[in-house]
């Protein structure tokens, strides 16, 4: 089993590498695949094609605010105990080539706690049935103290032109070394928006391995634009080529 989270600020074109990703790991024969959308912004299912809502299927979130207008509270007994049947009833996607399950909005004001537990706990459980488990995290930093999975294979940061970029790639790897969350690989990826001039020296800095950068192109924002899904682009693509070729770097 194969554990990859996927981090960045938002609009680097982390879950654009997401799907992309997903696309490649298919042409190369992993099954079951589960892609886990933790990112609030919800964006992953879309494009990989899997309408939530159509499909009748509800995130964690929208499954715990359910449970608390049905049965008025989630004391007294363990709230994963309570969710993982409507979980996978009515939260996990079932595809033919892979699996997703979304953890959702902020349900209520406050802490991501109990959603984040709930997600773990089921996880424990539900992981070890995939070949490749695939993460689009949050934007920023913060959901890294959330420790949804400690323990991971490879860490893909993707980053945009900007020192703000760079920072973000630093405090991430100091958050995931000082919480222990155990990992294999570092990687990093530029995003869209990332030239040929932007070429910082990772290594010299962290020891860690700048793996190049998603090529910007304009399918990739025509398909976004109107909600196709990023697993039917063409495979000559200049986007899914480079993603491509930074998986085989990375040993995928």
């Amino acid at each position: 089993m194969k554990k990859i989270v996927v981090m960045g600020r938002g609009g680097t074109g982390k879950t654009s590498f997401v799907a992309l990703s997903t696309k490649y790991f298919i042409k190369k024969g992993y099954e079951p695949i589960l892609l886990i959308d933790a990112d609030p912004d919800q964006n992953l299912a879309e494009m990989v094609g899997i309408d939530l809502e159509k499909e009748g299927l509800k995130t964690i979130s929208e499954l715990i605010v359910e449970m608390l207008e049905e049965r008025g509270t989630l004391y007294g007994v363990p709230p994963s105990d309570r969710l993982e049947g409507k979980i996978w009833k009515e939260g996990l996607y079932e595809g033919e080539y892979f699996d997703l399950l979304a953890i959702g909005t902020k349900w209520v004001e406050g802490c991501y706690c109990l959603p984040n537990d709930a997600l773990k706990a089921v996880l424990r459980r539900l992981i070890k049935n995939y070949e490749l488990i695939l993460i689009d995290s949050p934007a920023g930093v913060e959901h890294l103290n959330r420790r949804i999975t400690s323990e991971v294979d490879d860490i893909f940061d993707i980053i945009d032109p900007s020192k703000k970029s760079l920072s973000h790639v630093l405090r991430a790897y100091k958050i995931i070394k000082e919480i222990n969350i155990l990992f294999k690989n570092f990687f990093i990826v530029g995003g869209f928006r990332v030239t040929e001039r932007f070429n910082p020296s990772f290594e010299d800095m962290m020891e860690l391995e700048y793996l190049g950068k998603i090529a910007d192109d304009k399918t990739i924002e025509e398909y976004n634009l109107e909600g196709k899904s990023l697993l039917e682009v063409p495979e000559d693509s200049a986007a899914y080529s480079s993603v491509e070729e930074i998986l085989k770097k990375a040993g995928y």
